[in-house]
């Protein structure tokens, strides 16, 4: 049994262990963990593929890709958990997911949190802004008070099943209140039970590093937006100051739009793609970058292929 399952596709293998290997590796003195973000089946087997140990599913990337909107809140709960299961399924590695506001009071997180679990998640990502939320690095944001956040980590933490799903606690407040408000929160989010702590939008290294100092021992999140509020520091800097997880949610959503759109442009005026065949995978390598070999070797033993 245990040869079958080795021997499928990523898709159809069972894994197991991946909420563990996350939740050690974020511990203090293991480093910085880079989880590229990624937002469909493709671009997931992408990070992992890379050599990447974590893939983050981005929500802003799902709602542009699922709905063709930006990220004002717009996705609902079974939209999210169909195509975080997808992911889920086509990798191996362990998956970092951004579960919004909890899409709703606390019966809502709970149920979030199970479906989340279920899927093969390993950590989901719940903030405290209100609902509709709206982009970290983007105006018109509000949050609900502290209490109220601290009520959405207590009800993730009791949902969860395995003691090794991480829950990340997403703070909104440096952007409207100010740095001080936003540690004062994240502190009480950490109280209140989240395992790792993830302060939004700092706006200089400076800040960055104040955060890591107030938060010693801490499993830290640096989201680097390109083009965002916060400043894209080097790893090395970041795994200086103490931060467990560097997040970079949108860069292959931005580097396909912008490939795309140059590659689209050249074809509308000159009628072909020979020019950026050099850039692109070939046939061969497609397929196998969805393990064609394996699944047609699967199919072969029971047709006697």
């Amino acid at each position: 049994m245990r040869d079958f399952n080795q021997n499928c596709p990523p898709s159809l293998r069972h894994v197991t262990g991946r909420n563990r290997r996350l939740h050690d590796r974020l511990q203090p003195g293991q480093g910085l963990l880079i989880a590229p973000g990624c937002f469909d089946c493709l671009t997931a087997r992408l990070v992992e593929n890379a050599g990447f140990e974590a893939a983050y599913v981005t929500g802003a990337g799902m709602s542009i890709s699922m709905l063709g909107a930006p990220d004002l809140g717009l996705s609902s709960f079974s939209e999210i958990l169909d195509r975080v299961t997808r992911i889920c399924d086509v990798l191996t590695i362990p998956v970092i997911a951004d579960g919004d506001t909890g899409f709703g009071g606390p019966l809502n997180i709970i149920r979030t949190v199970r479906g989340y679990e279920r899927a093969g998640v390993s950590a989901i990502q719940i903030e405290d802004q209100e609902s509709p939320k709206r982009c970290g690095h983007e105006a018109g944001r509000r949050i609900v008070p502290v209490a109220e956040m601290v009520q959405r980590i207590h009800a993730a933490c009791d949902a969860r099943i395995d003691s090794d799903f991480s829950i990340i606690a997403r703070t909104d407040a440096r952007s409207l209140l100010g740095l001080t408000e936003a540690l004062d929160r994240a502190a009480a989010y950490r109280e209140a039970g989240a395992d790792v702590i993830f302060v939004e939008s700092p706006e200089s290294a400076d800040e960055l590093a104040q955060i890591a100092q107030a938060m010693p021992g801490v499993p830290l999140v640096a989201n680097l937006v390109e083009g965002g509020r916060t400043p894209c520091l080097p790893a090395a800097e970041l795994d200086a100051m103490g931060y467990a997880l560097a997040i970079f949610p949108n860069s292959l959503t931005r580097l396909f739009a912008k490939v795309g759109a140059d590659l689209l442009a050249g074809l509308q005026a000159t009628g072909s793609t020979a020019s950026r065949m050099p850039d692109m995978l070939d046939h061969a390598a497609l397929w196998a970058l969805f393990s064609r070999d394996e699944w047609l070797a699967l199919e072969g033993r029971y047709l006697g292929r």
